[in-house]
């Protein structure tokens, strides 16, 4: 008996080295390590047979076994470092880059002429010590009305024809109502920028849209004359248009007194740009600021117009058109 158990423990060596050296994944050498060497694995079943041998013979097939056992586990061990160093090799060639293809085209994106007109106007005012606020779109009539010196029933209203909402509230038709919420949160000295979309009933054409950008300014501070107001807006149209001739006409916003329109040589002829005044007094008492003691200005301008007028545009439309052939220009 001790001969043919030990021919089959040879047997079985010769048969599981061969399987192992074939296995090509490593799941395949996981089966074969459980067939062969698992608690219910072949050379376990050959080992429980020894129960029926004398005491002489179980050494001797205990050695060949133990030497069995060691080879499979040495051809399992060394296939599993083949197949591992495979596996990541693979892995390798599989997520190598090939620096010499040649790369996917992407078309570098640039900056809509509106969004360049607000960053370089913010730039400028910033430089100036202004603060950028923002506000809602969504407004009340107070905000963007009363507060500003425009009652129910002020004529100044049909000026701005506005989107009403079923709530009662409006979209707002200027980035104004911004200015009032930021003076009833501060006290003076104050100087601030604020940029924003706003809202008219507008007949859309050429050179009319019912939705377009503003932006407007506001400084308020003891002392703060038409000269300061003068002073600045010189500095910011100069710096967008460069040293151009500049003009304030005398016009009427109802919470600005005085105001102007300010108006820039360009090409050959006047064109508005801007509207201004010095801070109506009825608005500073509104926000709880004596105008005794503080005085201000403020100033506004249309984004649109600016763009259409920097880079000769014809029609408003084309800002909103998302039309590449038109917007690749800038």
């Amino acid at each position: 008996m001790t001969s043919n158990l030990e021919d089959q423990l040879l047997a079985l060596r010769q048969e599981g080295e061969a399987a192992i050296a074939s296995a090509d994944t490593l799941e395949r050498l996981e089966e074969l390590r459980v067939n062969y060497l698992g608690k219910k694995g072949q050379l376990g079943a050959l080992l429980r047979s020894m129960g029926q041998m004398s005491a002489e013979e179980r050494p001797k097939i205990g050695a060949i076994a133990n030497t069995v056992k060691e080879a499979i586990q040495n051809s399992l061990d060394q296939q599993r470092t083949v197949l591992e160093s495979a596996q990541i090799q693979a892995q390798l060639e599989s997520e190598t880059l090939d620096v010499t293809m040649p790369g996917i085209y992407r078309p570098q994106g640039r900056i809509h002429p509106l969004n360049g007109i607000i960053d370089q106007a913010l730039d400028i005012f910033v430089g100036m010590g202004y603060t950028v606020a923002q506000g809602s779109e969504m407004e009340t009539d107070y905000y963007n009305f009363e507060a500003l010196n425009t009652p129910p029933d002020h004529p100044a209203r049909d000026m701005q024809d506005t989107f009403y909402l079923p709530d009662g509230n409006l979209l707002r038709t200027h980035t104004s109502s911004v200015q009032i919420r930021h003076m009833e949160k501060e006290e003076p000295p104050i100087r601030i920028v604020a940029p924003g979309r706003v809202y008219r009933r507008d007949d859309v054409d050429a050179t009319h849209s019912a939705v377009f950008h503003q932006i407007e300014l506001l400084a308020i501070d003891e002392g703060l004359s038409f000269t300061d107001l003068k002073g600045t807006v010189k500095v910011f149209l100069q710096a967008i248009f460069g040293d151009l001739p500049i003009r304030f006409r005398a016009s009427y916003f109802p919470f600005t007194e005085p105001s102007a329109e300010v108006d820039l040589q360009w090409n050959g002829r006047w064109l508005e740009v801007m509207g201004c005044g010095m801070v109506d007094p009825n608005v500073l008492k509104s926000v709880g600021y004596d105008p005794e003691i503080y005085s201000g200005f403020a100033a506004g301008f249309g984004v649109e117009r600016f763009a259409m007028v920097l880079h000769q545009i014809d029609d408003i439309r084309r800002l909103y058109n998302s039309d590449l052939r038109f917007l690749q220009q800038f």
